[in-house]
């Protein structure tokens, strides 16, 4: 096991641990050094209680539960192998078909299948695992930074539509199950998880109304609070932006101890009414620090007790790193947990490291883990080559959890108690270090992802079809597109997508505005439903951007990508561009852009689930 960082920060030890933090730890330290035990515990588990399912009777297991039989008999799938059993559990079919028990609702993924949403099993007592994970975090991170028990979180917390399938099961996204839960709107005082967020504005399905009033909570209490944060840096950035545009009307409600009258939900007005007190000191204080010409340290100015901001940094957001530094002056930035909608995975067990050095340590008792090795195909660019499918050799290739060598990369796959067996979640991880037998991996890159603003993920086959849906628009001009890559602009708040074209027109007849702003409006018709969403209802993704560039601008991109060493007879035109210089040498060569005009259709549900064995 390699040796920890010189620069890593040693726990603190000025604090007594509460008794229960301390059997939090011991949890930690009991199930990660006991990993392949567990492991083993766990997929016997899940195999006898779904031993009569007619998935796994489907392959012959037989009702088998050892790990030799299992690795030997079943499959490893991706979503399209179970599309069709998720089909019928969505239509209704009650039977056991993927779980012994009943199915509670599908939680939606924010990878897509199809270009809609992915459609998770879950059932009642997968509530309770999360919550054993969310009961993780505080402990560790007290370790480090003592006396959070004495203030407030403020953070920023959302729930998104939700929609029925045909058979009447709820769907909708991991985190709004959880808030709408029991477990998490009557959880038991703990001072760890104190907000200045009341629960009615959480739970407010208007995006504005809840950013508002959870804003105005938030400066309110501003004293009280210790750490800041959201579940992702971009929804995070966009409070700050929010707060950059509306604090005129939040120091006025601060100064009267009134609730403005846009914010017209009952429940939210209700809690609010208990909070606001009129308090024309803050309202100073807020329009004094507001109102400066500079951004910079915005958090620490308002919010002085601050002691580190808690999003997720790593993977496509660490992209908001830059901007959440300015924000902040470099409060330490924070990555507590790995989760997806799919099952909630493991924790940060050293919380104040560099963003660059986020390790998740997996905990064997959420699910049954196993690896399928990966390689890094291209050193320069840390590319990675991932199987799409994988023969008999392969799948024996698959090794366990207390079995992956440091350094490694490897696709995560899972079998849950929901009724995932052998599933790809498509996130590929390399094993950073250990804790006790138990590793703990960095998060390398969801696969196959080229653009992603929020929880948007746009692969370069989306992209494609997207554009050549757009392109269309030019034929009347007899013009064509004849090369294009794309670019996540996160300097805009919201982020928005990027795409540069360079055109070949034939015709004498100039191209309308109108025109382009057309294919702006298709490309985004085109996306998936996550990606729309993010646009109409989350306001998270702003307009489209189509920026035209000067003839011969990719033939200068291949000379500036050959003088950084790519191979000439390998090289092709990337689909989507991250290096500031690229990104520099493209904007210096645009001649003119436009925007989507408006937002792209979108409204809540999943046309496919109704249709979809007809259309395999």
């Amino acid at each position: 096991m390699p040796e920890a960082p010189k620069n890593t920060p040693k726990p603190t030890t000025d604090y007594n641990l509460l008794e229960k933090d301390k059997k939090v730890l011991q949890f930690i330290e009991d199930v990660t050094t006991n990993a392949d035990e567990i492991q083993k515990r766990v997929l016997s588990e899940i195999l006898s209680r779904n031993a009569n399912v007619e998935y796994l009777q489907r392959f012959g297991l037989n009702g088998k539960t050892d790990r030799e039989t299992f690795k030997k008999v079943m499959p490893v799938i991706k979503y399209e192998d179970i599309q069709p059993d998720i089909t019928r559990i969505a239509n209704g079919d009650k039977s056991q078909i993927l779980c012994s028990q009943p199915i509670s609702e599908f939680l939606t993924s924010s990878g897509t299948s199809g270009g809609e949403r992915k459609l998770m099993p879950t059932i009642e007592e997968e509530l309770d695992r999360r919550s054993l994970l969310y009961s993780l975090l505080m402990p560790v991170m007290s370790q480090f930074v003592p006396a959070l028990d004495k203030g407030k979180g403020m953070y920023f917390l959302f729930i998104k539509a939700e929609a029925k399938t045909p058979g009447g099961l709820v769907a909708r996204p991991v985190l709004t199950s959880y808030y709408k839960s029991p477990h998490f709107k009557n959880r038991p005082y703990d001072p760890y998880t104190n907000y200045t967020s009341p629960n009615e504005t959480i739970l407010c399905p208007d995006s504005y109304q809840s950013m508002y009033s959870q804003m105005l909570c938030g400066l309110v209490h501003h004293k009280e609070v210790l750490r800041v944060g959201a579940v992702f840096a971009s929804g995070f950035i966009r409070a700050i932006k929010f707060l950059e545009k509306h604090w005129p009307l939040l120091a006025h409600d601060i100064r009267t101890g009134t609730l403005n009258a846009q914010i017209t939900d009952p429940a939210v007005r209700d809690a609010m009414v208990r909070i606001l007190k009129p308090d024309p000191k803050l309202a100073e204080f807020v329009e004094a620090e507001c109102g400066k010409e500079t951004r910079q340290g915005i958090i620490t100015r308002l919010w002085s007790n601050t002691r580190y901001v808690d999003v997720i940094v790593t993977g496509t957001m660490s992209q908001y790193i830059p901007m959440l530094d300015y924000y902040s002056n470099g409060l330490p930035l924070v990555c507590t947990m790995y989760a997806s909608s799919e099952c909630y995975f493991g924790v940060n067990l050293n919380p104040l490291c560099k963003p660059s050095e986020v390790s998740y340590t997996l905990v064997p008792t959420m699910a049954y883990f196993e690896f399928l090795p990966v390689y890094r195909s291209n050193a320069a660019t840390n590319s990675i080559s991932v199987p799409k499918s994988l023969s008999e050799k392969e799948q024996q290739e698959l090794v366990d959890l207390v079995d992956v060598k440091l350094g490694q990369d490897y696709e995560l796959v899972i079998t849950t108690y929901a009724g995932l067996y052998r599933y790809r979640v498509g996130d590929v991880l390399r094993v950073a270090g250990f804790k006790n037998r138990a590793p703990q991996f960095n998060f390398v890159c969801r696969k196959n992802v080229v653009l992603s603003i929020d929880s948007d993920k746009t692969d370069e086959v989306e992209l494609q079809t997207a554009v050549k849906n757009a392109v269309s628009h030019l034929l009347p001009f007899d013009a064509n597109l004849t090369e294009y890559t794309s670019y996540a602009d996160t300097t805009t708040i919201p982020g928005h997508y990027v795409l540069y074209w360079e055109l070949n027109q034939h015709g004498s007849t100039p191209i309308p505005p109108s025109i382009f702003e057309d294919c702006c409006l298709t490309i985004e018709e085109s996306l998936n439903s996550v990606y729309r969403q993010g646009r109409v209802s989350d306001k998270s993704i702003g307009a489209l951007e189509i920026k035209i560039v000067e003839s011969g601008t990719f033939d200068k991109l291949m000379d500036y990508a050959i003088s950084l060493g790519a191979s000439i007879n390998q090289y092709k035109t990337p689909r989507c561009v991250k290096f500031a210089p690229i990104v520099e040498l493209l904007n210096s060569r645009v001649v003119e852009n436009y925007f989507s005009p408006k937002c792209p259709r979108w409204v809540p549900g999943h046309k496919q689930w109704s249709n979809a064995n007809e259309e395999r």
